[in-house]
């Protein structure tokens, strides 16, 4: 992949035009769409590219090649997206953090993961059924209900009711579904 340039000189040796127009005007030295940033040329010209181009510019971007079977459509939607990376920044520190929790906690089955509903811990959930009050605590690896640790609400809403029950739903963390359809109606 070629670096983003703002030399003309630069751009004009790597054989692209030359935003700086020449006293002969001559339209061939204007930019095709003076819209595009530097970046979105760069990406619509991956189409372009032979494969043998895409696998090196994956290899000078990721230090080595491509993963066997990887599509061509995939290798340019990839090394667009680096390229939108590079230029317009990534994702940043928080939410990388929480999706590598996240990835963690899927691979550890420590908890079951539902990307919606984020409760912090030491949140405590209260729920009532048939005349008892059930209380939850959250951990970071899981919920405490009675003193026994379960690493799903689910799994806790199925022993007090004895029946499959989601467990967010249970805990009353899900909206109904009308309040929902309004919500949407709203837009």
């Amino acid at each position: 992949m070629k670096p983003a340039s703002n030399d003309a000189s630069a751009r004009q040796h790597a054989g692209e035009p030359s935003p700086v127009r020449h006293r002969n005007g001559n339209r061939h030295d204007r930019l095709r769409r003076p819209d595009f940033t530097e970046v979105e040329r760069q990406i619509a010209g991956l189409a372009d590219r032979p494969i043998q181009d895409l696998r090196v510019a994956w290899r000078q971007l990721h230090r080595t090649g491509p993963p066997l079977g990887l599509s061509r459509d995939l290798m340019i939607r990839a090394l667009a997206h680096q390229l939108q990376e590079q230029s317009y920044g990534g994702v940043g520190r928080a939410l990388r953090r929480r999706l590598q929790s996240l990835a963690g906690a899927s691979e550890k089955a420590a908890m079951a993961v539902d990307p919606g509903l984020v409760l912090k811990a030491g949140t405590i959930l209260v729920r009532q059924w048939r005349g008892h009050t059930h209380t939850v605590l959250v951990h970071t690896d899981g919920f405490e209900h009675e003193g026994q640790l379960y690493r799903s609400l689910t799994a806790i809403a199925e022993r007090i009711t004895e029946a499959h029950w989601s467990g967010p739903r249970f805990f009353g963390l899900t909206r109904p579904v009308s309040a929902l359809a309004s919500g949407k109606a709203r837009r």
